[in-house]
This record gives C-alpha cells, sequence and structure tokens, in this order.
C-alpha cells in the first residue's frame, strides 16, 4: 500500500499469481468503482474523485495489462469481469455503483448484467451498446508500436508521431529500461475482443443509468437514442467533448455525475 501523487493510495490484489493494481481514494462515502477505457489506467479518475467526495469514495482499478497491473494471458469479456468480481470481493463490497469510460463502461454493464444485485446504479461514459460490426479496428496504429527501449529517449523516437500521447506516463523497468503502460499489441487484440452486439447485457438490467456522450464522441446519435429509450431508468447527458468525454470536459463530467450520483 503506497501513497500516490493523485491523492488516493495504491493498493493490489493478486488474482492466480497475477497483479491487479488499484487507487482508493479513501473516505467514508458510499463505494463507486471506475473503470477506465483502453491505453488509460486508473488516475484519469483522479479530477472526479475531488469532484464527488467525500459523499463518495471512488475506488480505480488499473485494468489488466494496463497501467501497474500485470499483463494477462487473455483479454477477452470474462477475464475483465472476473478481475472487476475479485476486487469487490477483495474490497469487501457487496454492492457498488459503477462507472465506466469505453471499455470500461462496456466492462461495467456486462458486469451489472452477470451481476444484477452487486450494482445499485451505472454511470457509462461513451460505451457503446454495439460497436465494431464492420470488422474494423481503430488500434490499427498500434501495431507498429514498440513496447519497450532501452533508454526513455530510444522508446519515445521509436513511438513516432504517438510519443505525445504516452510519454508521460512511461514507466522504467528494475534494469533501467523504459515501458509503455500497456502492451500495444495486447491493446488491440483487446479492442477486437470488445467489439460486438452488446444489447442484451446493456438491457438486461433496471438500475438507475447516465449515459454519457461526446458531441464528437463515437456512439452514434440514434444508438444514443435508442441506449435511453430501450433501458429503463436511463438518462443521457452530451458533453461538447469527444470520445474522452472525462478527461476532455472534466468539469461538465463531474457535474454530470455528481448531479445523476444525488438522485441514486
Amino acid at each position: 500500500m503506497t501513497a500516490t501523487d493523485t491523492g488516493a493510495t495504491r493498493s493490489e490484489l493478486f488474482i492466480d499469481g497475477r497483479r491487479l493494481s488499484y487507487l482508493d481514494f479513501g473516505g467514508t462515502g458510499r463505494p463507486l468503482v471506475a473503470l477506465h477505457g483502453h491505453l488509460s489506467e486508473g488516475a484519469t479518475f483522479a479530477h472526479l474523485a475531488r469532484a464527488l467526495g467525500p459523499e463518495w469514495r471512488v475506488i480505480a482499478p488499473d485494468q489488466r495489462g494496463q497501467g501497474e497491473s500485470d499483463r494477462a494471458a487473455d483479454y477477452a469479456r470474462e477475464g475483465y469481469l472476473s478481475d472487476l468480481e475479485a476486487l469487490l470481493d477483495h474490497l469487501q463490497l457487496d454492492q457498488v455503483v459503477l462507472l465506466g469510460h469505453s471499455l470500461g463502461a462496456i466492462n461495467a454493464y456486462q458486469f451489472a448484467a452477470r451481476h444484477p444485485q452487486r450494482v445499485s446504479a451505472l454511470v457509462n461514459a461513451e460505451g457503446a451498446a454495439a460497436l465494431g460490426l464492420d470488422g474494423s479496428n481503430p488500434f490499427g496504429f498500434l501495431l507498429n508500436l514498440p513496447y519497450d527501449a532501452p533508454t526513455r529517449e530510444a522508446l519515445i523516437a521509436g513511438l513516432g508521431p504517438a510519443a505525445p500521447y504516452f510519454s508521460d506516463r512511461l514507466r522504467e523497468n528494475p534494469d533501467g529500461s523504459w515501458r509503455l503502460p500497456f502492451h500495444p499489441q495486447e491493446m488491440y487484440r483487446s479492442e477486437d475482443q470488445v467489439h460486438g452486439d452488446h444489447w442484451a447485457d446493456w438491457t438486461a438490467t433496471g438500475c438507475p443509468a447516465l449515459l454519457v456522450h461526446g458531441t464528437k464522441g463515437v456512439i452514434p446519435p440514434e444508438q444514443v437514442r435508442d441506449m435511453v429509450e430501450r433501458r429503463p431508468g436511463t438518462t443521457a447527458a452530451e458533453l461538447d467533448a469527444d470520445h474522452l468525454v472525462h478527461t476532455a470536459a472534466p468539469d461538465a463530467f463531474a457535474t454530470a455525475v455528481r448531479e445523476f450520483l444525488a438522485a441514486v
């Protein structure tokens, strides 16, 4: 257990020998577990945690293969969901609010579909009910990126045009070499495996849900409308932002979430 510059405490649990790291922003408020998207990590929710405290205790794991969590053998749907179940059990949390962005949002509502008694409310930030049905993968650019290099400078050079997006999050290995906080090829495969028609999971539960989407997000407007209409208890909030709604418009995102939670 270690303190971090986000104001959270970093802890970990082990699942079959694989480390799952998480940030706990603390407090005695009601628990909210926040799940990041691909190429991200739990620290991305630090602003939200500050905005929601002290009424809410935000816990933000680094999902498998990202941030400080170990790489996994696979990135199939059930693996992500079993990690989340293990985290809740580890923290002895019987019921939580689940908030997720993109990959994390899909993980959240799929977990709720399988464990409805453990989820009191959902916040879905840019997590589509159906995506990638045309077979395309937006992470094609990852396939040519290096995972590690002998020095930080060499890794940045190898990343080329992608360097500005990741250079502030590079990790130093014990031997002095440097790496990305995710394996590019593994994240490409993970993106492939999150694609699909997930309407049955999205509509499986009726707990209160907030769908946050950006004006320049990835969910088509007609799908946003259908996601609200086809799932009871769902409201929508549109923000002037791209797919990264929680970091592109952090104050507006926090306000939308706080107002929604006030009614839960």
